[in-house]
């Protein structure tokens, strides 16, 4: 399996959309096999969408990412892992052992695209009763 993670200074990039280099990582179950970093000179949703598609990655981990882009990446049959922070080796490591659905690895403000979220488990941070807060969650959101 090949996952992306947009790389900026060692942490997820915060807004995909704008993300300049991308780290690779090839896995074989929880092994990692390989990592490279690259520099995506893609700019438009499209290009980025064939670049990812060209390079065969699997899942993309990410922080922000507009709706749209989103879209054709799942469209692309890339799932998409959005709303992620922390550092690249943290996100990675819990990538591995399935927990990217810790409180720590959420966004601020993740709450607002909670539907995306659960989808694979993440939790909002108020939902852990962390003692960092985001905005309040909202338990309709459609």
């Amino acid at each position: 399996m090949l996952i992306a993670v947009p790389n900026c200074q060692g942490r997820v990039s915060p807004v995909f959309d704008v993300a300049a280099r991308l780290l690779l990582v090839r896995l074989k179950g929880e092994t990692e096999l390989e990592r490279k970093d690259i520099v995506l000179f893609e700019k438009q949703p499209d290009g980025i969408v064939r670049s990812l598609g060209e390079l065969g990655i699997q899942v993309l981990v990410c922080g922000a990412i507009s709706q749209g882009l989103q879209l054709a990446l799942e469209q692309a049959g890339i799932r998409v892992l959005p709303q992620i922070c922390g550092r690249l080796d943290s996100v990675i490591a819990a990538y591995r052992r399935g927990a990217l659905g810790q409180p720590e690895f959420a966004m601020p403000g993740c709450c607002g695209r909670r539907r995306e979220a659960e989808r694979w488990g993440a939790r909002c941070r108020k939902d852990s009763n962390s003692s960092r807060s985001g905005p309040p969650c909202h338990s309709k959101m459609r």
